[in-house]
């Protein structure tokens, strides 16, 4: 029986919906199944993917908002005004407090429902990719961070959604893929910034001796929420394998910062991804001569 790998794909900021990913979950895919169609008969069965969607946390929220603040006749560039209380308000209202933040822990429940059911569909020690863009690469180091650090201080509500699988617990997090990541910008709310998340899992060789994984960190030059992360510390410099600039968007959308939305349509993104995954499969499951 073939192991599967398991796919969890976050979404940014913004008034996103809940197909976000479905055209990108197709493309990745493709391209997956390309490179695995030689060697195995229903490739696209092997990959299992699962999109997070945790906007459903705040957009009720942020409408209404929008809804009583929007009486007035007299506010100029009211759709400019609209798209900054969805951009904006995620990121203002997910942000962890000293002592209790109930949307922190209903975005990680969030979380813990969609690794639960890769877990049951791709195995339960299925290898983990994440793939995440924007406030998404925040909230996913933030979950693996209480999952690698301080799994005692988690929340109930979130454990609640959990079962004790090694993919659930985060041990077999294989690679990361952070998408025009504004988690430099986290790094102002600490004194120290020096402890990311550790991709691979450190417990990823108890179930995969010889499996590798890594960090990967793109990003748009022209994107201003999105940057390189490896200039952060030294910590994150060996904590991510590569900071690779991408050029996300078309032709006019890529030279200018609404390239920050189109990272999910991106080809060379798809084709990276792709690629790594159909290696990862064929390290699992080919003898080595047929690799």
């Amino acid at each position: 029986m073939p192991k599967k790998i398991a796919v969890a794909i976050l979404h940014g900021i913004g008034n996103q919906s809940e197909d976000f990913s479905d055209l990108f979950m197709e493309m990745l895919t493709k391209r997956f199944s390309q490179q695995i169609k030689p060697f195995y008969a229903t490739p696209e069965e092997e990959l299992v993917i699962q999109p997070i969607y945790w906007g459903s946390v705040f957009n009720e929220k942020e409408s209404l908002l929008w809804k009583k603040l929007n009486t007035e006749d007299s506010l100029d560039f009211k759709q400019l005004r609209q798209f900054v209380i969805h951009f904006f308000g995620d990121a203002i209202a997910y942000q962890p407090v000293a002592n209790h933040n109930p949307n922190y822990i209903k975005v990680h429940e969030v979380y813990a429902k969609g690794l639960r059911k890769l877990s049951e569909h791709a195995g339960e020690d299925a290898p983990l990719i994440v793939i995440a863009h924007s406030l998404g690469t925040v909230i996913s180091s933030n979950y693996f961070y209480d999952l690698q650090f301080i799994s005692e201080k988690i929340a109930e509500d979130v454990l609640r959604n959990m079962q004790k699988t090694p993919l659930e617990k985060g041990e077999t997090l294989t690679s990361f893929y952070s998408l025009g990541s504004p988690l430099a910008l986290w790094s102002l709310r600490y004194a120290d910034f020096d402890k990311p998340i550790l991709v691979p899992s450190p417990h990823l060789q108890d179930h995969y001796p010889e499996l590798t994984g890594k960090w990967v960190n793109m990003y748009d030059k022209d994107d201003v929420f999105g940057y390189p992360l490896k200039t952060i510390n030294d910590s994150y410099n060996q904590a991510i394998a590569v900071d690779k600039e991408i050029n996300s968007g078309n032709f006019i959308s890529s030279f200018t910062p609404l390239s920050h939305n189109h990272y999910f349509k991106t080809n060379e993104i798809i084709h990276d991804i792709g690629d790594n995954l159909a290696e990862i499969w064929k390290h699992l499951n080919l003898a080595p001569e047929q690799k």
